[in-house]
C-alpha cells in the first residue's frame, strides 16, 4: 500500500487567483517591466493615525506582550457589540463574537465549525475566491447560482428555491459584493433571508464591505431586517477594507453563542488569540468615528467614476455601475476570439495573459469568481496609475 505524500484535501485547494495576480504584478516591477496592478482587494491609503498610535502605545505596554484569550480582547468584543448596534442595527452578546486572524480566518472557522461531509451551500456567482475553497476543506458542497450584469449581480428567491434539495445547509450572502460590486435593496435582503428562515437554511453574511457604497446605494445587515434569523445567522466582518488595515489581520464572526464557542474551541487550537497589538489597533477603528471612512469612501467614488468612465470606452464591453465595494466587474465576453496585438484569446483567463503581455497592466479574470467572461479590476489604488492603465487597456483592446 502506498501512502500519499501530501495531503489530497489540502492539495486541491486552487491558488488564490487574486493574490497571485498581485504578486505576478510585483514580481513583473521588480524586474523593472511598468507594470500597473488592478488586482489587488485592498485601500492604498495608510492606517489612520489615531490607529496607528493605539498600536504604538500597545508595544509598549507589556500586557500586550502575552497571550490573552483565544477568542479575543474582552474590550474589542465589548466594542464589537456596540460597533454592530451602530452600524448595522442589531446588538449581539458578547458570547456571540469571536476575534478572528483576518477575514478570512472568520470565513474558514465558520465553515468548519458549521459544516459537515455532505452539506450544500448555496453560493451566488460571482463570488469571493476563498469561499468555495473553505466550504471544500469543510466537506461541504459549493451549489453555484450564477448571476450577470443583466440581473445586477443579484440572486433571486427563485433561484434560490431552485437548487434548494435536503442537503441544503446555508447560503453565503454578500452585499456589497465582492467581485461585482453590486448592493442588494432592503426588499430583496428581507425576502431572501425570510426564504432562509423558512426552510431552516443558515446564512453566512460577509459584511466587510459594509460602509463602501455609492450613488444613494445603501447597506443593509440581512440580520437586521430578518430578526427571525437569529438562531441561524452568522455575520463576517473585519477591519481591512473599511480603515484601511489589510496587514493588521484582525476579523470577526458574529453568530449563535453555540456556533461561536465551537469555533473558538477549533481557533484555541490553530491560532490562539490574535496579536494583542493588532486587536488594541482595531479596537481604536471601531469604537473611534468614521471620519477616516468618509474621506476614504469619497476618494474610491471619485476613481469609480473614472474607472467606470475608461472601460465604457471599449468596444462591446458591458458594465454594471459598481454601487459598493472598490472592484468594478465588466462583462469582456465580446472580447474573446477577436484578434487583438496579433492574438486571439478564448477566455478571459487567455485575454488577462495579453493585457498584462501588451499593455502591462494586470486584471483578475472571472474564471476565479465563477463567471468566465468577466473580469475584475480594483479602483482602490492611486488616480494617476488608474488613469495610465486603463489608458493603456483602452488603447490596446480598441486597435
Amino acid at each position: 500500500m502506498t501512502t500519499q505524500r501530501l495531503s489530497a484535501r489540502v492539495g486541491a485547494i486552487a491558488e488564490s487567483a487574486t493574490m497571485a495576480v498581485t504578486n505576478k504584478a510585483r514580481e513583473l516591477r521588480a524586474a523593472g517591466e511598468p507594470v500597473i496592478g488592478f488586482g489587488a482587494g485592498e485601500p492604498d491609503f495608510p492606517t489612520p493615525d489615531h490607529i496607528v498610535a493605539a498600536a504604538v502605545a500597545a508595544c509598549e505596554d507589556p500586557v500586550n506582550h502575552k497571550y490573552s484569550a483565544a477568542g479575543g480582547l474582552p474590550e474589542l468584543k465589548a466594542a464589537l457589540v456596540e460597533k454592530t448596534q451602530r452600524d448595522s442595527g442589531w446588538r449581539p452578546e458578547v458570547s456571540q463574537v469571536l476575534v478572528t486572524n483576518g477575514g478570512k480566518h472568520a470565513v474558514y472557522n465558520t465553515c468548519a465549525a458549521l459544516l459537515n461531509p455532505g452539506d450544500e451551500v448555496l453560493l451566488p456567482a460571482p463570488y469571493w475566491t476563498t469561499y468555495p475553497e473553505c466550504i471544500a476543506l469543510a466537506g461541504g458542497t459549493s451549489v453555484v447560482l450564477q448571476t450577470d450584469v443583466a440581473s445586477g449581480f443579484r440572486v433571486t428567491v427563485d433561484q434560490l428555491e431552485a437548487a434548494r434539495t435536503p442537503d441544503t445547509k446555508a447560503l453565503f450572502f454578500v452585499s456589497p459584493s465582492n467581485p461585482s460590486g453590486a448592493v442588494y435593496p432592503a426588499d430583496e435582503i428581507r425576502a431572501i433571508g425570510e426564504w432562509a428562515h423558512e426552510h431552516g437554511i443558515w446564512v453566512i453574511a460577509d459584511e466587510i464591505y459594509e460602509h463602501l457604497t455609492y450613488d444613494g446605494h445603501e447597506h443593509h445587515s440581512i440580520r437586521a431586517l430578518v430578526p427571525d434569523l437569529a438562531d441561524t445567522c452568522v455575520v463576517l466582518n473585519g477591519v481591512a477594507k473599511t480603515y484601511a488595515m489589510t496587514g493588521w489581520r484582525v476579523g470577526w464572526m458574529i453568530g449563535p453563542a453555540d456556533l461561536v464557542k465551537a469555533a473558538a474551541n477549533l481557533q484555541s487550537h490553530a491560532t490562539s488569540n490574535v496579536a494583542n497589538v493588532s486587536q488594541r489597533a482595531a479596537l481604536a477603528a471601531v469604537a473611534g468615528d468614521l471620519t477616516d471612512v468618509v474621506a476614504m469612501r469619497e476618494a474610491f467614488d471619485r476613481r469609480r467614476v473614472a474607472m467606470s468612465g475608461l472601460l465604457r470606452q471599449i468596444d462591446g464591453l458591458e458594465l454594471l455601475e459598481p454601487q459598493g465595494a472598490f472592484y468594478a466587474y465588466p462583462d469582456m465576453s465580446a472580447l474573446l476570439g477577436r484578434e487583438i496585438a496579433g492574438r486571439t484569446a478564448a477566455t478571459t483567463n487567455e485575454l488577462a495573459g495579453i493585457i498584462l503581455d501588451e499593455a502591462k497592466v494586470a486584471i483578475v479574470p472571472g474564471e476565479a469568481f465563477g463567471t468566465p467572461g468577466y473580469a475584475r479590476l480594483s479602483f482602490a489604488l492611486g488616480d494617476a496609475d488608474l488613469e495610465e492603465g486603463l489608458t493603456r487597456v483602452v488603447d490596446l483592446l480598441n486597435r
